[in-house]
Parts: structure tokens; C-alpha cells; sequence
């Protein structure tokens, strides 16, 4: 060993022998301050610990506590008798139980207090984990915030008594079955001696659409009317708040609010889809009241309708884990002679085939109208051609991303006619530029402007080309486009579906979440939307060079056509659901594909034929009377421009 390695060594040790002594004194150090600590805290507990009395002392004091305790409770149940009565008085004393029932799709969860739906779990369907399985069932809304109760007015001696149902706890009866296999949850508010309000909750067990998630609900006046005091309407009082179920807040808040119906109509009503707080009051009678989330509603329904309904909701903070707080304040009229109420509730998904069979008392409910599928033609569309497709395409194929491809490609079948005229209109167009080139040299002055545009009118309709030709394809695909914008974010089918590397194509797709969010973009990177924004300026690009030339106007809108707009998408479509960027993406690729091969297919020779045919042929024919008038309307105008001048 050489000498070098001797003198690291002996370094070494002592540095190790150094760290330990250092080390044996910070602790020693430590276990003084900790044991002076200890002994501080032993004093101060001591002082503050009370003095214990001898064993007779304290059994005595105890029972005179208990005594005092005894004499309070005494007291304020004797002033609570006086202000509400015997029974309410009894019903606000006594304990509460909270119990569930069940079906094949959901579990009811009841309190005694109140008489109410407490909670609802929908077992067919899962909440949105970071991580992990999904495993969670969805909870409609939060325990703690349901609330629902009845407010009336009842005599006590020569006071008159202000109800809420929420402030007493019901005396519940076994659960039965009825003849119409339904389990029945009975509930009793006894008010006075033979008189009580009675709640009955249905709840089915057969499995059919039209009353898997319905819970029908019949309020009776048992015995009532000498309580009750001179009083025309019986309040409603409801509320309660959203989980949230989905993995965006922006897109599930988006698409949260408060729905109502009006009686007879068969659209709906909404609070606006927005942050913050909103309120609404309806003076009119309203049919049925849903709180709404993206894929799953809670539904308030009276078939006799409400007298009026004022709504609200508040926006919930991203990152607590709910979406909105509900609140619904209604009415119903009450004569002495009202016996009771049918009501009904709907928990459940937002679901095209359920909601549209869901009826109660015989009358349609029009739920389906939750689904925001769009108005007009946009909403006929994916009620009649669209949902139907897709709903057969389930029953042979597993996979959604393949339906959304087939889908895709019977779309662009559909309106490959259009594509096709749009296609041979632009053609045209290009074939007839020279020409039209030659009247702006022929007309240059700007007063020959009318002469010029008359001039190429006559050269269009003799070619046989409509201006519009390449824009009315386009115009009458717009409302599929906006459909399929409508359709697919509103799709519960799409709710954990997967497909390559999205999760859930109901929800956004995401290869990489950035540490930072970035304004009107997100904190994440969705592969969809951004393949999408590229076929997307593939197509705008290459639809630009193919028009460019024969349309000139078009040359200044190209920043915004091939630029601007993909990019506008990509911070627009970041949030949306990655099933509905795949088909856009899917959509540009077809659309592009069939143009080029149309490109193949139609030979610029034989239009410029059947260009000059159709020139023969209007130039030996006479004029239709809209030309007639057309060209004098630009005789007056030129006539007018002239006499201006002069």
C-alpha cells in the first residue's frame, strides 16, 4: 500500500470518527430538550386537568348534570309542543334511518328525515378515475346536498304552523310489493290525530326502457284538510349537487344546467350552459324539471304540472369534485278538497332509446329532449338518420372506433353526389377563366363595371355554370357536419368506450399533460384534435389550390382558410371528446380521397364539350323572362351610375 493510500484512509477515519462524536452530541442535546419539553407539557396539563372530587362527589354531581340536562329537554319539548303540536312535535324529536332499495340498474337510498331520496347509484355505469380501473359506480348527486321537501300551513289552536318537510323524520312502513311488480317504500308524517301526509315511492323491477330509472312518487293528503289553514298552493322545494362523473370540467360544466318543459310543448327549455350562477324564474306552469349533467339527469316530473318553477344553479370549483349546485323552487294548487299528488322522478343516463319511451300516467314526457342533438334539420338528422345507423352497427360490430369509420364512409356515400357537382362546378369554372379574363380586359374602366358583370353572366349561362354551384354542395353538407358536432359529445354510447390510445372517446384523448395550462388551449396535448387541425389544413390547402385559380376572390381568404382556421380548431376541439375529432379527422381524409379520385375519373376535355354544347345550344335559344329582367335591372343601374355623373 502506498503512502498516498495510507494518508486517505487515515482521513477518512477520522472524518467518520469525527461525525459520530458530532452525532452523539446532537442527540444527547436533543434528548435533554425533548425530556425539558415533556416535563413542560406534563405541568401545563396538570394545571388544566380539573380537580377530581372524591367518588360520592362526583356520582352526585353527575346526577345533578343529568338532572339539568333532564329539565332542559323537558323544557324545550314543552315549548316545542306548544309552538308545533303533539305529533310534529314528535316528528322533529325523533331519531333518523336511512335504509336502500334496489333494482337490476340502480340503488334507491332513503331518509326518514324529510321522508326523501337521500343518494342513487347507477350500477351500470362508472365514474372517471386518474388512475386505475373504473371501478366506482356513479353517483347522481351528493347525500349531504339532497334536499326535497313539501312547505305548507297547519293550525295549531290559533297559530298557524309554517311546514317543512325537511325539519321532521317520517315513520316508515315495511316495504311491500305491488301487483304491478314494483317494490313500495311508504313513508308517514303523522300531523294531527287521524290526519298525516304519506309519501309512496315505486320503484320497478322489471327491466323495460320505460321504467328501468323511474321512481314513481304519490304524495296523499290523509286526513288533512281540518289541519291545513286557508292556503291555495302547496311549495316544492328541491335541490342538491353534481358530482363530477367525467374527465373534463370544462366539457361536463359545459354541458350541466337546469331543463324544464312546458305542458303539451315537445321542446325544452334551458338555463344557459355557463360559469357561475344563474337563475331563472318561470311564472308559468312548467311539466316537468330536470337537473342535468352531460350524460346523466335527475328529473323532477308532474303530470298535473307546477304552477310556476324558479331555478338556479352555482358553479362548483375545478378540482372539488363536483360540477354544480341545483336548486328548484315550485308549486302546486291545493284546494280542502285535494286528496294528494302523482309525481314521478327520473334518475338515470341521458340515453336516446330509454328517455324517448319514458311515459308517466300515460303521457308522453318528451326526456329525450335532454339530449341536445340539435334544432331543425341538424336535430332531425340525428334523431332519424344518425342514431338509428349507429344503434344498428352495435348489434354486429364491438368496436366504436370501427362504427365511427363505417359510419364516416356511409356519410361521405351519401354525399358523394355533392362532392361530384361540387367538383365539376369548380372545374368549369377553371375552363372558363381565360374567358372571363378577357372581359375584365375588355371592360377595364370602373363605370363598364355593370357591362363587365353582364358580360360574364351571359358567358355562364351559355357554359351552363351556376356561380353558386361550387358553394350550394358545401352549404347543404354543412348541417351533417354540425350534426355529427352535436351527436357525438352528447353520446352516452361513447362513454368508456376505447379505441387505440383514447380512454373514452366521450371524453379528450391526452399523450401528454403539460405541466402549465395554456390559455383557450388546456393543460394537455390531444392526439386527435391536433391530427385533426392537420388533415384539416390538408384539405383547406389543397381545396384552396384547386379554386384559387378560377375563383381570384378567393386568393384573400387564404391565410384565414388554410392557416388560421385549423389553428383556431386545434385550441376549439382540445377539450372535446376524441370521438368526435376522430371523425372529423376520418371525414377530411375521405374527402380528400374522393376528390382526388374524382379528379381521376372526370376529363377537363369533355366538360369543356359539354361547356360548348350548352353555349350552342343557349345562343341559338331565346331568353327566359328572369334574364330579361335580370339584364334590365343592370340597364337601369348602368343608367343611373350615368346620370350621377353628369
Amino acid at each position: 500500500m502506498d503512502k498516498k493510500s495510507i494518508i486517505g484512509i487515515a482521513v477518512v477515519a477520522l472524518l467518520f470518527a469525527g461525525f459520530a462524536y458530532f452525532n452523539s452530541q446532537e442527540q444527547k442535546k436533543y434528548q435533554e430538550e425533548l425530556a425539558v419539553w415533556q416535563a413542560y407539557q406534563d405541568s401545563v396539563a396538570a394545571a388544566s386537568k380539573p380537580e377530581v372530587p372524591p367518588a360520592g362527589e362526583a356520582v352526585a354531581a353527575t346526577a345533578e348534570i343529568a338532572e339539568a340536562s333532564g329539565a332542559a329537554a323537558e323544557t324545550a319539548h314543552a315549548r316545542r309542543v306548544s309552538q308545533l303540536g303533539g305529533y310534529l312535535a314528535a316528528a322533529a324529536e325523533a331519531a333518523v334511518e336511512e335504509f336502500a332499495v334496489e333494482n337490476d340498474v340502480m340503488t334507491v337510498r332513503f331518509s326518514t328525515r324529510g321522508g326523501q331520496i337521500a343518494g342513487v347509484t347507477l350500477k351500470d355505469y362508472t365514474r372517471y378515475a386518474p388512475r386505475g380501473e373504473r371501478s366506482v359506480p356513479v353517483e347522481l348527486f351528493d347525500p349531504a346536498s339532497a334536499r326535497f321537501a313539501l312547505t305548507f300551513y297547519v293550525k295549531n289552536g290559533t297559530n298557524d304552523v309554517p311546514v317543512n318537510t325537511m325539519d321532521y323524520t317520517f315513520e316508515t312502513q315495511p316495504v311491500t310489493r305491488t301487483a304491478e311488480g314494483a317494490q313500495s317504500v311508504v313513508m308517514r308524517l303523522p300531523v294531527g290525530a287521524g290526519a298525516w301526509l304519506e309519501y309512496e315511492y315505486r320503484i320497478y323491477d322489471s327491466r323495460t326502457p320505460q321504467r328501468d330509472y323511474l321512481v314513481d312518487f304519490d304524495v296523499r293528503l290523509v286526513g288533512m284538510a281540518p289541519e291545513m289553514t286557508n292556503q291555495t298552493s302547496i311549495g316544492i322545494q328541491w335541490a342538491n349537487a353534481s358530482y363530477q362523473n367525467e374527465r373534463g370540467f370544462k366539457n361536463e360544466n359545459m354541458y350541466t344546467t337546469v331543463a324544464y318543459r312546458f305542458p303539451g310543448e315537445s321542446s325544452i327549455e334551458e338555463l344557459s350552459m355557463s360559469d357561475g350562477e344563474k337563475s331563472k324564474n318561470v311564472a308559468t306552469a312548467v311539466n316537468w324539471v330536470a337537473f342535468k349533467q352531460q350524460f346523466f339527469s335527475s328529473v323532477f316530473i308532474a303530470p298535473q304540472n307546477v304552477s310556476y318553477a324558479n331555478l338556479s344553479f352555482a358553479t362548483a370549483q375545478p378540482g372539488s369534485g363536483y360540477v354544480k349546485e341545483f336548486k328548484a323552487q315550485m308549486a302546486v294548487p291545493y284546494t280542502p278538497q285535494t286528496e294528494g299528488y302523482d309525481f314521478a322522478f327520473y334518475f338515470g343516463p341521458n340515453k336516446y332509446s330509454i328517455l324517448r319511451k319514458v311515459e308517466v300516467d300515460g303521457q308522453k314526457t318528451a326526456l329525450e329532449r335532454l339530449i341536445p342533438l340539435g334544432w331543425g334539420i341538424i336535430g332531425w338528422i340525428n334523431r332519424w338518420c344518425v342514431i338509428p345507423v349507429f344503434d344498428f352497427l352495435r348489434n354486429y360490430i364491438g368496436s366504436f372506433g370501427i362504427i365511427i369509420l363505417i359510419l364516416a364512409v356511409l356519410i361521405r356515400l351519401v354525399i358523394s353526389p355533392l362532392t361530384y357537382k361540387s367538383y365539376v362546378s369548380m372545374a368549369k369554372m377553371r375552363l372558363i377563366k381565360p374567358q372571363v379574363d378577357e372581359l375584365a380586359k375588355k371592360y377595364p374602366k370602373q363605370e363598364d363595371a355593370m357591362k363587365r358583370q353582364q358580360a360574364t353572366m351571359e358567358l355562364y349561362k351559355k357554359a351552363g355554370i351556376n356561380p353558386m354551384g361550387g358553394c350550394i354542395p358545401m352549404l347543404i353538407q354543412f348541417p351533417i357536419l354540425i350534426a355529427m358536432f352535436r351527436f357525438f359529445p352528447a353520446s352516452i354510447e361513447l362513454r368508456e368506450q376505447p379505441f387505440l390510445w383514447a380512454h373514452d372517446l366521450s371524453s379528450y384523448d391526452s399523450i401528454l399533460n403539460l405541466p402549465f395550462s395554456i390559455p383557450f388551449y388546456g393543460d394537455h396535448v390531444s392526439l386527435f384534435a391536433l391530427l385533426m387541425c392537420l388533415s384539416t389544413f390538408a384539405y383547406s390547402y389543397y381545396n384552396y389550390q384547386q379554386t384559387a385559380s378560377s375563383q381570384p376572390q378567393m386568393a384573400g381568404m387564404k391565410f384565414m382558410m388554410v392557416y388560421m382556421m385549423p389553428l383556431m380548431l386545434l385550441f376549439w376541439f382540445n377539450d372535446y371528446a376524441s370521438g368526435l375529432c376522430y371523425y372529423y379527422l376520418l371525414s377530411n381524409l375521405l374527402t380528400i380521397g374522393q376528390t382526388l379520385v374524382i379528379r381521376r375519373m372526370v376529363d377537363d376535355g369533355k366538360i369543356q364539350a359539354i361547356m360548348d354544347a350548352n353555349a350552342a345550344k343557349k345562343s341559338k335559344g331565346k331568353k327566359s323572362k328572369f334574364q330579361q329582367r335580370y339584364e334590365e335591372l343592370l340597364r337601369q343601374q348602368e343608367a343611373q351610375q350615368r346620370a350621377r355623373k353628369k
